[in-house]
């Protein structure tokens, strides 16, 4: 594989040659984006000084740290390191701009709803398409005076008496139930929040971490406020969703082998390494321990010969961020690959069922899109193509790795939205044996 880059060291485009289609070697992936948000934000809050380790510096969690600076938040970055030095904060000068990032505007309203003074809460136009009428009703029926603009960023905030509250989840959604428990923090009383599905659990653990006593049960989460929290020296693993873009590589490319050393194996995340597992796939976890009450691990996986499987219905919520690279390996796998219960996936960075099935569609795939989800006859061969990433770093980084097992060029435009979660992707394909091209 080669690979030709332009404009400085944002790429702004990726063009992907055909060439030696296997990747070997051991790497790293940058850290846990969803952690990353949630600590920046729960360290702002904390009685005392927080360190954060291994933090992931990206375009949507840059946002969120620009936000509590905004706020008042005193913050030293050291190399791999961050400290938060929390302050009194203050009424925000002009709107706080999130970018792109949809955690971080969601959970930042949790927070917000409970201050003594104003706010707005935006960001940009791809974010100002996101549903956020799911955390403005939960939050409203706490006392909030919370709006948004035709249920979408930008989100208007009012001082407002919090109380607890009952609530059932409509959807598994962790950024829905991270607003209201961070809402919670500062209501009067206890509230209580069950969900349909588990959802990812890292706000609970970090909030567990950090002195907040929760009970937990089942599907139910009880959080009694107001609530103080400790500082926290935490260190943050590799976040599986970027680990998944090259597990997928290693188990489609032949005679590929690929370590990823030091990635967060929460069992709320890594609904595709079962998936992956179920299909066929060669995949090791190895040295697992704990981490901030994280399990972390690393990864071994080789070329395997994938089947298509039925995704069951309880693994979707804990891989819905990996649907779009599941894709790329459902194309390679012998038999049908059915997904259902994705609807999720159309309120993304963007409608990622359809922009998926579209660019690949260029590349030579076939696939069957639904409502909510996709069906794949596996087993398919794919040419280069010039394809889309909708300013959207998950298809980026799927239509990359797809690139790697077609038969001729493709060339990927917008590449630079890979900095919103995985800032160096192509430096560490190349680290594993692809060579830049001509």
């Amino acid at each position: 594989m080669g690979q030709t880059f332009f404009k400085g060291t944002i790429l702004e485009c990726c063009q992907i040659h055909p060439g030696p289609q296997s990747l070997q070697g051991s790497c790293t992936v940058p850290g846990d984006k969803s952690l990353t948000h949630r600590a920046l934000l729960l360290a702002s809050l904390a009685q005392g000084t927080s360190q954060i380790d291994g933090w992931l510096q990206s375009g949507d969690t840059c946002a969120t740290l620009a936000g509590i600076q905004q706020l008042g938040t005193k913050v030293i970055v050291e190399q791999n390191s961050i400290q938060i030095h929390p302050q009194s904060w203050h009424a925000p000068h002009c709107p706080l701009d999130l970018h792109h990032a949809g955690t971080g505007v969601r959970l930042l309203a949790g927070i917000m709803v409970g201050q003594p003074f104003s706010s707005v809460l935006d960001g940009s136009s791809q974010l100002r398409k996101r549903p956020m009428q799911r955390i403005v009703k939960p939050l409203q029926a706490m006392g909030a005076r919370i709006h948004a603009t035709d249920g979408h960023a930008p989100l208007y905030i009012e001082p407002a008496h919090l109380t607890g509250v009952q609530y059932q989840l409509p959807i598994a959604s962790a950024q829905v139930k991270s607003a209201i428990l961070l809402a919670a923090l500062s209501a009067q009383g206890t509230t209580v929040l069950t969900e349909p599905e588990q959802s990812r659990d890292h706000t609970e653990r970090l909030l567990q971490a950090m002195g907040v006593p929760l009970c937990i049960q089942d599907r139910s989460i009880c959080i009694t406020g107001p609530a103080c929290l400790q500082p926290l020296h935490f260190y943050i693993p590799g976040d599986f969703s970027s680990a998944a873009f090259l597990i997928v590589a290693g188990l489609i490319l032949p005679h590929s082998k690929i370590t990823i050393t030091n990635v967060n194996m929460n069992l709320t995340r890594t609904g595709l390494w079962d998936a992956l597992i179920a299909m066929g796939g060669n995949c090791q976890v190895l040295q697992q321990h704990i981490e901030g009450q994280e399990p972390v691990a690393t990864l071994e996986v080789q070329h395997s010969d994938l089947h298509g499987i039925t995704i069951p219905s309880p693994w979707v919520v804990r891989m819905i961020d990996e649907f779009p690279i599941l894709m790329v390996a459902a194309l390679h796998a012998h038999g049908k690959t059915i997904v259902t219960g994705a609807q999720e996936l159309r309120v993304k960075e963007s409608d990622r069922l359809a922009v998926m099935s579209q660019e690949l569609q260029k590349m030579g795939a076939q696939i069957q899109e639904t409502l909510d989800g996709f069906e794949i006859q596996g087993h398919q061969k794919l040419h280069g193509a010039e394809v889309q990433t909708h300013d959207d770093h998950r298809i980026a980084m799927s239509l990359s790795i797809a690139a790697l097992a077609a038969a001729s060029t493709t060339l990927i435009q917008d590449t630079a939205c890979t900095e919103d979660s995985f800032p160096n992707f192509f430096k560490t394909l190349q680290s594993l044996g692809a060579a830049m091209g001509k």
